[in-house]
Order: structure tokens, then C-alpha cells, then sequence
């Protein structure tokens, strides 16, 4: 098998300079959109969706990736649901702020408060962020994403895994999503990103050129969950996107 290529040190630095500035500008340029509306958090939403759509490509372009998406009408159905996609990389938070349908909220860890612009604009926009050390207020939080999303009718676009794959490989799943249909009556979506560990790999800050394709699995219906078989449906969701990958 070739060696991949690896993008040189100028082209790198050049690349990283251009995808801060874009991300910056865009970012705070929402910031302020968003602070005018922050009495109206549905607003915030797709506004920050709005965001997401403008830096989530080009900052992928940037980093080399080459994304075909064949079931993009699947992401863009007017009916909400909870979309689940795996994570090894860091490239999938983007690729994720571009797939995400507008009216779609993420959740993410506390941790992405730390990215500088990023961070406040993603809290800003009303995604839910949770403390993984402190379990009864991350479940409180989730409640309350619950009850925002049923009654406002808008989708969630969760990373069950809870963190990076070092290898691409599915890793055990949090409980978070199944609690979330059953709170919701949402169906759940799972969203493959094959390919994005390759071109930029977890824990690194060195870029590969490569394609990365994105699938979309039908809608998994969910009324008839019930949460006596929650590590039930965990396992069930996960071994079908393991398929798939």
C-alpha cells in the first residue's frame, strides 16, 4: 500500500493560518448575530447552523478532505430526528457543523469552551455542552435538551462515543442518545464518516489528503424503547454503524 502523502510545513502553516482567520471571523461575526437574538434561543440555533455551513467546508477543504456525500437528502428531510455519528478525529466536528440540517443542535463536551471564537459561538448558538465529571448535571442538561427539542421540533447531532477513536474503530457508546429518544420520540439516524481519521488523525496536528465519504443509514424508529433495555439499544445502534463501517 502507498505511503500517504503529508502536507508539507508551508502548505500546513498557510493552511492553518487561512483556517483560523476564517473560522475567527465567521465565528465572532455569528457571536454577534446570536447575542442580539439571545432571547430567542431557536433563533440561536440556526443561526449557528448558519455558521457551521460556512465554516465547516472550507475548513475541511483546507485540511485536505475530499467529501462525497451520496444520501445528503437524507441529512436534509424536514422531519427532526437524532442524528448519531462516530468520531476519530477532530475533522469531524466540522465535517459534523456541515451536515448538520438547520434546526439541529449539537452536543459536545464542556471542553470545547476552550477553542478560542469556536467555543463561545458553539455555546452561544444553544448546543448543549456537558460535564462528563458530573454525571447528575449532564443528565439534568439532557432533560432540558429533551424538552426544548420536542417542543420546538428540532433535531440533535450527537457523537455517542464521547470521544476520539485513535484507530477509526467504534468505541463503547454513551447511554446519552437512547435517553434522548426515549425523552424525545425521535427517531435516530446514524451518520458514518469513513475516512476522516486517515486525513487527519486523532491527537495530531498533521494533515492527509484523502477522501472522506459520508453515509447516512436509514431512520431507526425508536416507539418502542423503553428503558429496562436501554445497553440494549446502545448495542443495537452501535453494532449497525460497526457494520457499516
Amino acid at each position: 500500500m502507498a505511503e500517504r502523502r503529508k502536507i508539507g510545513p508551508i502548505s500546513f502553516t498557510l493552511r492553518f493560518i487561512l483556517g483560523f482567520v476564517w473560522l475567527g471571523f465567521w465565528s465572532l461575526f455569528c457571536m454577534c448575530l446570536m447575542v442580539l437574538a439571545l432571547p430567542f434561543r431557536t433563533l440561536r440555533v440556526r443561526i449557528g447552523n448558519f455558521c457551521g455551513k460556512v465554516i465547516g467546508p472550507v475548513v475541511s477543504w483546507l485540511v485536505g478532505a475530499r467529501i462525497t456525500n451520496p444520501d445528503s437528502e437524507k441529512l436534509n428531510s424536514s422531519k427532526p430526528a437524532i442524528f448519531v455519528t462516530n468520531h476519530a478525529s477532530a475533522l469531524d466536528v466540522f465535517i459534523g457543523m456541515a451536515l448538520c440540517p438547520y434546526g439541529g443542535c449539537g452536543v459536545g463536551k464542556k471542553e470545547i469552551l476552550k477553542i478560542p471564537f469556536f467555543g463561545l459561538a458553539y455555546w452561544l448558538a444553544g448546543h448543549l455542552l456537558i460535564d462528563r465529571g458530573n454525571n447528575a448535571k449532564a443528565v439534568a442538561s439532557m432533560k432540558k435538551l429533551s424538552d426544548f427539542v420536542k417542543t420546538k421540533g428540532l433535531s440533535i447531532w450527537i457523537w455517542p462515543e464521547g470521544t476520539r477513536s485513535l484507530d477509526g474503530k467504534l468505541i463503547p457508546f454513551k447511554k446519552g442518545f437512547v435517553h434522548l429518544a426515549l425523552a424525545t420520540g425521535l427517531p435516530v439516524v446514524p451518520v458514518i464518516v469513513h475516512g476522516a481519521h486517515k486525513v487527519w488523525p486523532a491527537k495530531t496536528m498533521q494533515f492527509y489528503p484523502g477522501e472522506v465519504k459520508i453515509e447516512v443509514l436509514d431512520p431507526i424508529k425508536t416507539d418502542d424503547w423503553n428503558r429496562e433495555t436501554v445497553d440494549k439499544h446502545v448495542e443495537e445502534v452501535r453494532s449497525f454503524m460497526a457494520k457499516a463501517l
